[in-house]
């Protein structure tokens, strides 16, 4: 059969904001159990909640970056069911007024964005854990009343990399407008997929199903290609899809049902007596509107437009610094082609790891430079970038003087170099002969020779150059 999946995502951000949704207790991680609680995010009778007005803030600037409709006035509801790490019986949401509506990130259109809190956190404790008895759970209420906001995208996605790939294009958009750190291991970003299959071209939508609670851009992935795979082998055997919420375990990759549709919850939706409406002024709107830059997907577009590949302006594109750090390359360069200068500044990220370039000793200046010395042919790149770009990074420098310094200069002798290449061709008579024959891939274990003879200074165009001339093609 045919099936095209279809896929929509829910994703919840949780806001960096210094205090929680609704009270004034501290954001925290890792801080100890129900140690940043209060009579509000604990539910306790007679405690009234306040609306955190970073929060609005924070919504109108994503808002603004999807492209969304902002709502003149948005109001919070009461969201009921009953869980251990919700005390309160209720979470306080939005539903049919969000602050956001429409919009959208790429290709993929934005439903809504709006604003709720967050639940508490249960942890589960074994026999071998700390707490006594077999299957027992704990509450830790510190991350109870948190402020998220929840993206729900159309179903417009219809494979799971392209799924993962879009994910982390909003992760890194958050991250610009600096609105949440988005550290999924964190749980700062929550993901959830529905996911259905129907015969491609149809135009049809078949039984959708729910992933709950992904907390890494692979485990999203990996969660929709298992339920895929699922549904297919499903309707390919002639059964049907039930509509279910599922979780998916990375680590068995197994798929396990959390509930059925009979069994969903009816949440009762009523508004929230304790808030008053949000009443969104100009002034509001004018202060989101300014606060967000230029976002990744625009950089995206200005970067490929310059001629770099794909896969550097995104990376460049989600990490701000590595891509203001090649922009500055790219300033202090000569008129070097900015593909080139890409190229580069992925090998300084490759050496750097996790660390911004502003944290090595290395100048974009430098690497500007650097890069006209290979071009130029006065260093050849493999030493250029073992050697050169090694000591730039821990020392800084003037790259000519340490390719000086390190003599590494590429060769400039025509006739020693020419003696390497006819040693070469002597060291590898078949690989000559394959090369006369018109094979051009034979060239390789020649050009090694050299490289291995010259410790890598000489150009490998200058000895393709003469191995071809040698030869007489």
């Amino acid at each position: 059969m045919n099936l095209q999946p279809t896929i929509g995502l829910e994703i919840h951000v949780q806001l960096d904001t210094r205090t929680k949704m609704f009270c004034a207790c501290e954001l925290s991680f890792g801080e100890p159990p129900n140690t940043r609680t209060c009579p509000v995010c604990l539910g306790l009778p007679g405690a009234l909640p306040v609306l955190n007005a970073q929060s609005i803030h924070f919504g109108l600037m994503i808002g603004h970056a999807l492209g969304c409709e902002l709502a003149p006035q948005s109001i919070f509801h009461r969201k009921n069911y009953f869980y251990p790490d919700l005390p309160k019986g209720f979470q306080i949401s939005q539903y049919d007024a969000p602050l956001c509506r429409g919009g959208s990130l790429g290709d993929v259109r934005i439903d809504r964005v709006h604003l709720e809190e967050d639940a508490a956190k249960l942890n589960h404790v074994g026999v071998s854990g700390r707490i006594h008895g077999a299957g027992s759970s704990i509450v830790d209420f510190n991350r109870g009343g948190t402020p998220l906001v929840e993206v729900v995208t159309e179903p417009d996605l219809h494979d799971a990399e392209e799924a993962r790939v879009w994910l982390a294009l909003l992760a890194a958009t958050m991250r610009q407008l600096g609105v949440s750190d988005v550290r999924m291991a964190e749980g700062s970003l929550r993901c959830d997929a529905n996911v259905s299959l129907a015969p491609a071209g149809s135009g049809e939508l078949g039984v959708k199903t729910e992933l709950k609670n992904m907390n890494s851009f692979s485990f999203v992935k990996r969660g929709i290609e298992a339920e895929i795979a699922r549904q297919r082998a499903l309707l390919e055997s002639g059964a049907e899809v039930v509509q279910q919420t599922l979780h998916f375990d990375p680590r068995s990759g197994n798929l396990t049902s959390l509930r059925s549709k009979e069994e969903a919850h009816d949440y009762r939706y009523f508004p929230e007596p304790d808030l008053v409406p949000i009443a969104i002024d100009e002034e509001m709107v004018q202060r989101a509107r300014e606060a967000v830059g230029e976002l990744p997907a625009t950089r995206i577009a200005r970067y490929e437009h310059l001629g770099l590949s794909a896969e550097h302006a995104h990376q460049f594109a989600f990490r701000p610094a590595l891509g203001s750090f090649f922009e500055a390359v790219l300033s202090a360069a000569d008129g070097a082609s900015p593909r080139e200068l890409a190229t580069w500044t992925a090998h300084v990220a490759a050496a750097l790891g996790e660390r911004d370039p502003d944290a090595s000793a290395l100048e974009p200046a430098a690497l500007a430079a650097l890069v006209a010395l290979v071009g130029a042919g006065r260093v050849a790149a493999g030493p250029a970038r073992t050697v050169v770009l090694a000591r730039l990074l821990s020392q800084g420098g003037d790259p000519a003087r340490i390719v000086e310094q390190e003599g590494v200069g590429a060769l400039d002798d025509d006739a020693g170099l020419a003696d390497a290449v006819a040693a070469a061709i002597a060291e590898h008579p078949d690989a000559a002969e394959r090369l006369r024959a018109g094979n051009a891939k034979a060239i390789g274990p020649i050009v090694g020779h050299v490289m291995r003879a010259t410790k890598g200074r000489a150009d490998g165009g200058e000895v393709t150059r003469l191995v071809h001339e040698r030869l007489g093609l």
